[in-house]
């Protein structure tokens, strides 16, 4: 979008930014868009319509975001020193590939300066009855069911059976748990599988039919049935048929406030749903070196995760002072473990592939609630697609291999300073190309383990300073529930071999930017506004005080609808205005990379790495001036290696000031490592020349390097740095060819239309009596 949308000079401006589309971030999105605000989602990762999802090992093996290394997919994998966790990325957050269980936290465990071992409190500025109108409206909207274990198929799910079977010898409570997933086509009609899914009223924004639950246990590598009611299919497709917009592929990287009370963001755009550079799709490129764009909005959400949005708020804390020291404080994994029940001869495991992948739970209280301790809760567990591939290391041929070198970097990273805490890059190599499934069943803690974590910014990458060490006897007390009911089955109880090391795997990393009563202990108030920053809202995960006891996502949405109405309570009464629409709604967006080799005239090496972006190709096509956007990068060493452009622009077959002659121009921005600001500027001359030289004409660039930033029409005032040629080789030419890529409203029409454009006018300047 360009940055002057909104026809004046500066970023376009929105009533509200919400930064990411998960539990807070959807439900956010939908309230303000519904009340008549213009609201612009942006999220980082791409739209998963149903069938979409990865299933074979070679796609899950791509199926992990790590920008750096090429990789767009779904799973985010951290690393961090006390603990290990998994996130998502995409278009709905992570109900994605959560188990979809939606839990009220317990009225009891809403504790107020409770002493936490190892010093310190936790304290929740609010109560159970103050969110339980907004439970209510999120259940509506999400629509949890108990699961339907009295009626077939269900009621034949071994592993449901074999829990509550289990609780029961063990004298644990057990209940079926309650689950966004539409087992019935429609409300209160009788459930069965592979059924069609009525849409809302609402509609769906990805347009593809919904079929119920096929009990095939793959809810968290992604529906491919569209049997969840994930936040795509219900909150965002309610914000979308309200007016707002939603943008995949944006990362926010900075945030800054206005002299008027609003806020600027700065934002780059990956590679996904015919977005950002191929050539980054390809080759991967560090987010840092994108090129950023901006938006500006008088309201703006942090709903990134708490990962997401606890980074971003320490990156720009001195874009926002008066952050408080509470920043990055009140961590914990939400008291997740993981361990294995394996069958034992003549007792088998039950098979966890059966079924959604949680289906009851075993609720064990705490002090808090009656009971002793922290309290937990554990649940069935189903077959994760991070969980196969982690067992099937010690199963197939090349596995032990790779699970010995993803241990050991684990062992490693346990005792050193590494701040690299991404590694969805090492955890593809860790997937490999295997096959097969191991015969365990998971059970799956939940509780409140001790929030005394710090996350920090080290290097520039997020580190998260929290161990088990603190919530030792929290994990004890899971581990022994987990043997009483593996005795109960007769299996045999083994912990997650990261145990070894005290390390947890969490899928619900909470705290960073807690909600309090002032701003000496907290980064927000009980409504998720910033203390100190009015307007700047946290509706996620990083808000949440303490552990929620149970599965988190449901109190998450709560908290969010509850900022809403505060919010729209507090909005000054004036009509909203309505952004234009993306273009991706009402154009044909269109992009092809370039690659072109060479050298300067004193012989050092030149490349050009280029994306060529047209935003409405019908625009493009008529306007005389023919310019698109020009992204990548320049490869240099005098000019100092490789360099990012960060602006640049690509006019096309512009008159060359004589009949029958065309020119392509080239206009680029680098910065250089010594600070230095360059342009780069290329000329393409397409004439009918005596001889064949159409190919020389379209594939030859005169390239020159001046000091400064030169705008796109402006000539240069000093002297040319450098001077060279690079061409467009046969085989890059082919490349470029096949990378061509059109999408938006009629992506086949947009690509005849430019195919016509670029043969008219080669024939007009080439074809016969045109010379």
């Amino acid at each position: 979008m360009p940055e002057a949308a909104n026809g004046g000079s500066g970023p376009e401006r929105v009533d509200a930014i919400v930064v990411g589309s998960g539990f807070g971030g959807s439900v956010a999105a939908h309230r303000l868009a519904a009340a008549g605000l213009s609201v612009v989602v942006l999220e980082r990762g791409r739209a998963y319509p149903p069938g979409s999802f990865a299933r074979t090992p070679a796609e899950l093996g791509r199926a992990l975001w790590d920008p750096s290394e090429g990789l767009y997919g779904l799973y985010d994998v951290w690393r961090f020193r006390g603990c290990d966790s998994l996130v998502s990325s995409g278009l709905g957050g992570g109900s994605l590939i959560y188990a979809n269980v939606l839990l009220r936290k317990d009225e009891r465990c809403f504790v107020r300066h409770e002493a936490l071992p190892g010093g310190g409190h936790e304290s929740w500025p609010l109560t159970r009855a103050d969110l339980d109108p907004h439970y209510d409206a999120v259940e509506a909207v999400l629509r949890p069911v108990p699961y339907p274990v009295d009626a077939p198929p269900y009621a034949r799910t071994p592993k449901t059976a074999a829990l509550r079977d289990a609780a029961e010898r063990a004298g644990l409570p057990w209940s079926p748990a309650p689950l966004a997933v539409s087992f019935s086509p429609a409300p209160g009609a009788p459930p069965g599988p592979e059924l069609p899914v009525a849409d809302a009223p609402y509609g769906n924004l990805h347009g593809v039919p919904r079929r119920t639950c096929a009990l095939t246990g793959e809810c968290d590598l992604g529906c491919n049935n569209g049997a969840k009611n994930t936040l795509d299919h219900t909150y965002l497709s309610a914000a979308r048929h309200d007016g707002a917009d939603l943008r995949t592929g944006h990362q926010v990287t900075t945030v800054e406030p206005l002299g008027d009370g609003g806020y600027r963001v700065g934002y780059v755009v990956h590679p996904v749903d015919g977005a950002g550079d191929p050539y980054a799709e390809r080759h991967g490129v560090r987010t840092a070196d994108l090129p950023r764009r901006h938006l500006d909005c008088d309201r703006l959400i942090l709903a990134a995760g708490a990962y997401g949005t606890v980074r971003l708020l320490l990156a720009n804390r001195a874009r926002l002072p008066g952050l408080g020291p509470a920043l990055g404080t009140r961590f914990c994994g939400n008291g997740d473990l993981l361990t294995f029940l394996y069958g034992r001869p003549g007792a088998p495991a039950p098979r966890p592939d059966r079924g959604p992948v949680i289906t009851g739970v075993v609720d064990v209280p705490g002090e808090a609630a009656g009971g002793s301790g922290r309290g937990h809760i554990v649940q069935d567990g189903g077959y994760p697609g991070f969980l196969n591939w982690f067992m099937e290391g010690a199963r197939v041929a090349g596995g032990v291999r790779r699970m010995a070198a993803f241990a050991a970097g684990l062992a490693l990273s346990s005792v050193s300073d590494t701040p690299d805490s991404n590694i969805s890059g090492e955890f593809a190599e860790l997937l490999g190309a295997g096959g097969g499934f191991p015969g365990v069943l998971p059970l799956l803690g939940v509780g409140r383990d001790v929030p005394d974590g710090v996350m920090t910014l080290r290097g520039g990458t997020l580190d998260v300073e929290w161990t088990t060490r603190t919530s030792r006897a929290y994990y004890e007390g899971v581990r022994t529930t987990m043997r009483a009911l593996s005795d109960a089955m007769g299996t045999r109880c083994l912990d997650n071999p990261l145990w070894l090391w005290r390390r947890v795997v969490t899928v619900h990393p909470v705290g960073g930017a807690p909600m309090g009563d002032r701003p000496e202990d907290a980064v927000c108030d009980a409504y998720g506004e910033v203390f100190g920053h009015p307007r700047l809202y946290v509706a996620d995960a990083a808000a949440l005080p303490g552990p929620v006891g149970v599965n988190p996502s449901l109190t998450i949405a709560a908290l969010a609808d509850r900022m809403s109405t505060r919010l729209l309570e507090m909005r000054p009464p004036r009509p909203a205005y309505r952004p234009p629409p993306s273009p991706v709604a009402s154009a044909t967006t269109l992009t092809f990379a370039e690659k072109m080799r060479g050298a300067l005239a004193d012989g050092p090496a030149l490349t050009l790495r280029l994306t060529i972006a047209v935003d409405d190709v019908d625009a493009f096509c008529d306007s005389p001036d023919h310019r698109a956007e020009a992204r990548g990068e320049v490869a240099c060493e005098p000019l100092g290696g490789r360099l990012t452009v960060r602006e640049g622009w690509f006019n096309l077959f512009v008159p060359a000031g004589s009949p029958g002659r065309r020119r392509m121009l080239y206009r680029l921005h680098l910065h250089g490592p010594d600070g230095r600001d360059l342009t780069l500027t290329g000329r393409k001359e397409v004439g009918d020349d005596p001889g064949f030289d159409l190919w020389p004409d379209t594939t030859t660039l005169a390239v020159g390097v001046w000091p400064g930033l030169l705008g796109p029409d402006e000539e240069p005032e000093e002297a040319r740095l450098c001077h060279g040629t690079v061409r467009v080789g046969r085989l890059d030419f082919i490349r470029q060819l096949a990378s061509m890529r059109a999408a938006g409203a009629a992506p086949l029409a947009g690509l005849t239309r430019f195919g016509r454009f670029f043969a008219g006018e080669l024939w007009d300047v080439y074809g016969p009596g045109r010379a």
